[in-house]
């Protein structure tokens, strides 16, 4: 099996790229995010890979980290989730944010993804939700643990949702603030500083 490239990265097209490896090019399919970060070629550059063996075909999906290549792994255990939805919803949320998206439960940011529609969004997030808390959230990113929304977070969050802000963006400032607070967190108090948070 195939887990890492290194070479020549020859082309690169709108959902993959070619890496030229001892005189072979290797078509590998990847997400945007991960083509994104790839120098402009031809340069060197490095992919880590996973390798799908089909029946008729043997498929390399490229990553850019191994925060999205575990990502790709887990998401492709969820029924109805291929290689392909897999990296739609990697091009989609970067790690960082699926570990929120996961924790607040937002269908309609996976909804975003090519090829996730509502029934397989909300089975994403009932098989993967309890799984999120151990998975990477990406180079330099710590994510606060999964905590189940309740009482003023959950009341914070609605707050928040109702001024325009997406849970996913909202859920991780207002653990922290939550967490900053203590215990004794007045709704007002987590309202008021998650606005702040959030207009920088």
């Amino acid at each position: 099996m195939i887990a890492q490239l290194t070479g020549l990265l020859a082309q690169v097209e709108a959902d993959r790229c070619v890496v030229e490896v001892g005189g072979v090019g290797y078509l590998v399919q990847a997400s945007t995010r991960t083509l994104a970060a790839l120098p402009h070629p031809p340069a060197p550059a490095r992919v880590l890979v996973e390798t799908v063996v089909r029946e008729d075909a043997i498929l390399l999906y490229g990553f850019a980290d191994a925060a999205e290549r575990d990502w790709f792994r887990l998401l492709t255990t969820v029924q109805g989730v291929g290689a392909k939805v897999a990296l739609g919803v990697l091009s989609a949320h970067s790690p960082r944010d699926l570990v929120a998206v996961l924790a607040a439960g937002d269908r309609a940011s996976l909804t975003r993804a090519p090829g996730v529609g509502a029934r397989l969004a909300e089975r994403i997030l009932s098989e993967l939700k309890d799984k999120a808390g151990g998975m990477p959230a990406g180079a330099g990113a710590t994510m606060p643990g999964l905590a189940s929304a309740g009482g003023v977070e959950a009341d914070a969050l609605a707050a928040l949702g109702g001024l325009g802000f997406r849970r996913v963006e909202a859920h991780p400032v207002v653990v922290r603030i939550l967490e900053r607070l203590g215990a004794g967190a007045r709704l007002d108090a987590v309202i008021r500083d998650s606005l702040k948070e959030l207009a920088r």
